[in-house]
């Protein structure tokens, strides 16, 4: 059962020009996608830069301004509200950003960071508010007197469990993730996403988990939806991703993830050979005369797996 639906999401950008400044044309950043999330669960949200991927997330949470489409949250539109009506999503929705080091106030010291939310969402006395950041920090691994230091005393691997330890201060379901690991070292990435998955389990929460790395999100997420263009080309859960992809674009980014075992090396070079041989002409087959995605249809014999539909008669 979801507790939140996104449906027909769409995020426009006007281009104006002309003498009176006016709207010539739009940038179609998001062109109308649909997501549910249900707890404990995690939905991957996968694409090269650009497609869209970072514009839906920021979007959901209130940082981008969204054109058009519905935000339902436990049975109530929210798309409209002010963010001073919306409490409880404002709460329960939070994000983890690609860089944590511009995302933690370098000017103020853990304490003060982590209290910030606490203090604008959870009604708990001093006291209170102290136990809850010493409760943090030991959930994320970090020592105790880790509160009473600076951002740039930590590194990349720890600055972004303080990323994460401020998102779950409020107890939120649900979790943006964008591009959490992508600066880290692979050594560093690894305990960053088993920590990640750990308090997953633990606090029964769900991530939306944007990444442009087909591997990361393997490990994370139960349903994957494939970006392109600001419309999602393929969709359905871990499984039909990665063993039945349909469209020419997940092949492609399937492909491109890195094979650590020799013996499977050659037989992975041979397979993206052939995929960018078929490339160019299968990919435009998925495409109106306006360069527009088209929506998508259940592959045969799923009602979870979903692709992009063909133009009719092909091209």
């Amino acid at each position: 059962m979801s507790f939140m639906q996104i449906k027909d999401l769409k995020v426009h950008y006007p281009i104006r020009g002309g003498f009176f400044n006016s709207v010539v044309d739009n940038v179609y950043a998001v062109d109308g996608i649909s997501m549910e999330f249900e707890r404990g669960k995690a939905y991957g949200l996968v694409g090269e830069s650009g497609c869209g991927k970072s514009t839906t997330g920021k979007s959901i949470i209130g940082l981008e301004k969204i054109s058009s489409g519905d935000i339902i949250y436990e049975g109530e539109n929210v798309t409209n509200k002010r963010r001073d009506r919306r409490s409880n999503y404002n709460r329960e929705i939070q994000m983890i950003f690609q860089d944590s080091h511009s995302s933690l106030n370098p000017r103020k010291r853990v304490a003060e960071i982590l209290q910030e939310p606490i203090r604008n969402f959870l009604k708990l006395t001093p006291a209170e508010e102290d136990k809850k950041i010493s409760e943090l920090l030991a959930i994320v691994g970090m020592p105790e007197d880790a509160k009473l230091k600076y951002p740039h005393e930590f590194s990349g691997g720890q600055k972004q469990r303080l990323g994460i330890a401020r998102a779950i201060a409020t107890n939120p379901k649900l979790i943006i993730a964008d591009e959490p690991v992508s600066a880290l070292d692979l050594s560093v990435q690894a305990q960053v996403l088993n920590f990640m998955k750990d308090i997953q389990t633990e606090y029964g929460l769900s991530y939306l988990f944007i990444s442009h790395d087909l591997g990361v999100v393997k490990h994370m997420c139960d349903h994957i939806s494939i970006m392109y263009r600001g419309r999602f080309v393929e969709s359905g859960n871990k499984q039909d991703i990665y063993t039945n992809p349909q469209h020419i674009y997940t092949k492609r980014l399937l492909s491109a993830i890195p094979n650590v075992n020799p013996i499977g090396r050659e037989e992975r070079k041979r397979e993206r050979i052939e995929v960018e041989k078929h490339y160019q002409a299968e990919h435009k087959q998925y495409f109106d005369e306006n360069g527009r995605v088209y929506d998508l249809v259940p592959v045969e014999g799923s009602s979870t797996h979903l692709v992009a539909a063909k133009a009719k008669g092909g091209f």
